[in-house]
């Protein structure tokens, strides 16, 4: 016996006084109704209606294990809203803060058709290491090396002018002609300074000759863009970056086309069935997101 239902429907038999009502009120046809009452009755061994009239009433018996009995009911209702409110709890991934926005949307999109209710939490490297070592998101899109990644990102320098090719770091230098000019710079984002990058364009720096203060962080991307607008810097970035920027991207030319940024997913709980589910179904849409490139796409 279903000791729920049967309740009830003794419930909803009591607070209308038929069987008729009460089977209408609970959805029910009335002879399920009436076999889950009789079934409840036989359990508990005492009869809880009264059906000698033309409308039902609640013996003494009945009177005393209605209020437990609804109290089952109320209780039962809500372990079943409980249960959808965490099949529905929001998937919280950190992303990386230069996810494009309409990329970003097509994601959540793309999640809904997959049944996971996705929140995008954009921040930049080290916080989003720590926001899924800490669980305050059940999974993070981190910064890895190229070599260990499900997804990389290309990386060049955009400009405004349109050079023929792979722009190279040495003609950044700047000459004894340049020596009261502002040397051109090369402007890295947030996202970029972490070491598998940051590293290799400061030993490339001093390879190169260039002073130290031509390589630096750019606390935002516009402001960044604008100084390669109007004073002739260069953003590191990927293509796509460079592209909504309108900007001129090329490869780095001492580097090559390795030189890129790598990203992995990592989750807050193994046994996560979303987010894992996310990472499968979704590692297109991701890609979008990072900008990666197609061979990245697959390998994801």
């Amino acid at each position: 016996m279903d000791l729920v239902a049967a309740c009830r429907a003794f419930v909803s038999v009591s607070e209308h006084g038929s069987f008729t009502v009460g089977a209408a009120a609970a959805r029910t046809a009335q002879s399920v109704v009436s076999r889950r009452i009789a079934a409840l009755e036989q359990r508990l061994g005492e009869r809880l209606l009264d059906r000698s009239s033309r409308t039902v009433t609640l013996t003494p018996f009945g009177r005393d294990m209605l209020p437990s009995a609804r109290q089952l009911v109320q209780s039962a209702d809500r372990f079943d809203n409980e249960a959808e409110a965490a099949r529905r709890r929001p998937l919280r991934l950190a992303v990386p803060a230069i996810c494009p926005t309409g990329a970003l949307a097509r994601l959540i999109a793309e999640a809904h058709g997959h049944g996971v209710l996705l929140d995008p939490c954009p921040a930049g490297p080290a916080e989003r290491s720590d926001l899924v070592t800490s669980r305050q998101v059940r999974a993070a899109l981190l910064a890895v090396a190229p070599t260990g990644a499900a997804w990389t990102v290309p990386l060049g320098l955009a400009v405004a002018d349109d050079p023929p090719g792979p722009i190279y770091l040495d003609t950044l230098r700047p000459g004894r002609a340049d020596r009261d000019r502002r040397p051109r710079r090369v402007l890295l984002q947030p996202e970029d300074d972490v070491p598998h990058v940051r590293d290799r364009l400061v030993r490339l720096r001093d390879a190169v000759g260039l002073r130290p203060a031509q390589l630096a962080v750019a606390p935002a991307v516009a402001a960044a863009a604008a100084d390669v607008l109007s004073r002739g810097d260069a953003l590191l970035c990927s293509a796509a970056q460079a592209r909504e920027l309108h900007l001129h991207w090329r490869p780095v030319g001492e580097l090559g086309p390795g030189f890129a940024r790598g990203f992995s997913l990592a989750v807050a709980d193994e046994s996560d069935a979303d987010a894992i589910r996310l990472c499968r179904a979704c590692a297109y849409g991701i890609a979008r997101c990072l900008g990666a490139t197609e061979h990245s796409e697959a390998a994801a």
